[in-house]
């Protein structure tokens, strides 16, 4: 039996299709797919060679005839069928031999996106070969479930998802949402103010790869003990085109990060200002919850208690929020199942 062959008892599916990765978790399995969203494509063949993991460590390192893609930008599919060949990798990968049944799956999206988004989601699923009967889930309240937050009980919780494309700020209550603010600056918006941080300051163009791994080690939104610390940067030197090394300091990235840093915070205190009394009291006694990969940002819990006056927490697992929180609906779905919704 392989390995993948043991999932073939349970059809249904919770996706969280990520802008930067993507998670499928199948009731009673736990999550069982943790890749990142990208496709290595042979475009002469028009074949997949990659996907996930695999796919990741050739950015950057590829022939020409080989395309390293990310098929989704601020947290909506720019390419259906690339989307679809990553989508059938992730899901034969999962199934392995068994034979697809309809069953049910269902997929985290942003809050704000359109009908023309949710539509595309639905074709690359479709196209994928899934028979299922596809249904949705607003990121917000399958983070705030994964979070453990009392969605379905009518108490005001407030749950901030910093994914790769998108922050979705939601005030719910009572398994729905009262307001929420959703923008198109994330992780990607982050890890791109570090790459533009570089060229402009230190004429110095670095990969994807290397400005990620500046925000995971020194990268902060909120002044620190560790502002100080030093990392050593290797690229390409623009004036002469040949590989140079700088030191850069956490201060001066959390600097070159602060304007999109500013404008999820910005939207927290938006959503704040158009929260009813009575559920901001509950927001103010239970606190603010941050989910998604953006809340391992150092500091950035600091920042929003500084900024609103309003404590704010971490979710356990923030990168796992949204798939856990589809697969509780999944698992319970007689009580939870109305928070989800056809295309």
């Amino acid at each position: 039996m392989g390995f993948f062959d043991r999932f073939s008892e349970s059809q249904d599916m919770g996706i969280d299709l990520g802008t930067a990765n993507t998670l499928i978790y199948v009731p009673g399995k736990d999550i069982v797919l943790n890749q990142p969203s990208i496709i290595a494509i042979d475009t002469e063949k028009q074949v997949a060679i990659a996907v996930g993991e695999e796919a990741r460590k050739m950015l950057g390192r590829t022939p020409a005839n080989v395309k390293t893609i990310r098929p989704l930008k601020d947290g909506v599919i720019t390419d259906i069928k690339v989307t679809e060949m990553m989508l059938r990798k992730f899901i034969n990968e999962v199934r392995g031999n068994s034979s697809p049944s309809r069953s049910r799956i269902i997929i985290g999206v942003p809050s704000g996106i359109t009908s023309v988004e949710r539509r595309a989601v639905e074709e690359a699923m479709e196209s994928s070969g899934s028979l299922e009967n596809i249904e949705f889930i607003d990121e917000p309240i399958a983070a705030a479930l994964g979070a453990v937050l009392p969605v379905a009980e009518a108490i005001g919780s407030m749950i901030v998802d910093i994914g790769g494309g998108t922050t979705e700020v939601a005030v719910l209550s009572y398994q729905g949402i009262v307001y929420s603010d959703s923008v198109r600056v994330a992780g990607d918006e982050i890890t791109e103010a570090i790459t533009r941080h570089l060229k402009r300051v230190y004429n110095l163009i670095i990969g994807e790869r290397t400005a990620e791994q500046i925000k995971m080690d020194i990268g902060s939104a909120y002044p620190g003990e560790n502002d100080q610390q030093e990392m050593e940067i290797r690229g390409l030197y623009m004036v002469s085109g040949l590989p140079k090394t700088v030191t850069i300091t956490a201060e001066e990235i959390r600097a070159a990060i602060s304007e999109p840093v500013g404008v999820i915070v910005e939207a927290i205190k938006k959503t704040l200002e158009r929260t009813p009394p009575e559920l901001a009291g509950d927001i103010i006694d239970r606190g603010i919850m941050l989910a998604g990969g953006g809340a391992l940002l150092k500091g950035i819990d600091s920042l929003i208690t500084n900024e609103t006056g309003i404590i704010t927490h971490i979710a356990p697992n923030p990168l796992k929020c949204v798939v856990y929180g589809t697969g509780k609906v999944l698992e319970d779905f007689e009580r939870l199942g109305r928070v989800s919704k056809k295309g």
